[in-house]
């Protein structure tokens, strides 16, 4: 019988609770324990799941062979940190982490030492399973708008680093492209910004978390038609020649589709078991954070987080 990987969660919140719920529900791993600096959060969804609550993340650590790290971006960094100098498997939620230098010391550790290191940009899977990346042609133009209401949710970093980050990271996997130029506007909890890519492509990028209904779409434009996903609606509409490998309307939409946070588990679990590479590397992470943080340098977002954020016992959330 193969031996289930044990999986920690650090993070207890909402998006870490969803977490739980889906390393719970892995065939191929279990939910080692749970960790948040908030003891009561932590022991209730341990209960929830069946699993121990943890006070210290060492103790996490000790008992699991890999961890989710879905706690606040600001504490990213020292969480994964101490992951992978105890020797452990990482998935940390988007952003990977905060700046460049920190992104660079986690990426060489976990080549460093043979582990996974993942990042949770889930908007990739759907991207994937519909065929896009297989297209021999990148898009002219690309029109992305992620709009939310307030949440309280994410609020040490910007509406950049929080929401925009996911069409990002879709661009640069879409094109293959730098970007050439940057023009932005905006603020803490609301930003749009133009990017020229330096194989000519135009993209428009709005993002805000203070909007009155959600929405999150995407089009494509390419010079044989248009493809658009509404992410809300769970719709895509194509004019291009190419049919889509997949669609939300079917009865057999993959994973990919119904439930990309537990097609990521699955897809961190089977990366451990097989050692594999992960579908969103450490890499892909950091350069997703470098578009990011020109962004926000472009439009004046003057930090990522806000002074409460900075303390030492904030940054272990």
């Amino acid at each position: 019988m193969t031996k289930r990987i044990k999986i920690g969660v650090a993070g207890a919140g909402v998006f870490g609770g969803h977490h739980c719920g889906k390393v719970a529900g892995l065939e191929n791993a279990e939910l080692s324990g749970v960790y948040d600096i908030d003891s009561e959060k932590a022991a209730a969804q341990a209960r929830k799941h069946g699993a121990p609550a943890e006070e210290d993340f060492s103790a996490l650590l000790e008992r699991s062979d890999a961890v989710v790290i879905a706690a606040p971006a600001i504490a990213h960094y020292d969480l994964a940190l101490e992951a992978l100098r105890a020797g452990r498997h990482v998935f940390v939620e988007k952003p990977l982490v905060l700046t460049l230098e920190e992104a660079d010391e986690l990426i060489a550790l976990s080549v460093t030492r043979g582990l996974i290191l993942q990042v949770g940009h889930q908007e990739r899977y759907v991207a994937e399973a519909a065929g896009l990346f297989d297209r021999k042609r990148s898009p002219v133009k690309i029109d992305c708008i992620r709009h939310t209401a307030a949440t309280g949710r994410c609020e040490d970093v910007s509406v950049v680093l929080d929401l925009m980050i996911h069409d990002i990271d879709l661009i640069r996997k879409l094109t293959g492209a730098g970007v050439e130029t940057v023009s932005a506007q905006g603020a803490n909890n609301s930003a749009e910004a133009e990017l020229t890519l330096d194989n000519g492509s135009n993209v428009l990028l709005a993002a805000s978390r203070r909007a009155g209904a959600p929405e999150r779409r995407m089009t494509l434009v390419y010079d044989d038609g248009v493809i658009e996903f509404d992410f809300i609606n769970r719709k895509a509409a194509n004019t291009t020649p190419s049919p889509l490998h997949a669609c939300f309307e079917s009865g057999a939409a993959p994973l990919a589709f119904t439930d990309p946070l537990g097609y990521g588990a699955a897809a961190f679990a089977a990366a451990i078991a097989e050692g594999k590479t992960p579908l969103v590397t450490g890499a892909d992470g950091r350069e997703a954070l470098e578009w990011a943080l020109r962004i926000e340098e472009a439009a004046g977002i003057a930090a990522a987080y806000d002074q409460q954020y900075k303390t030492p016992e904030r940054r272990r959330a």
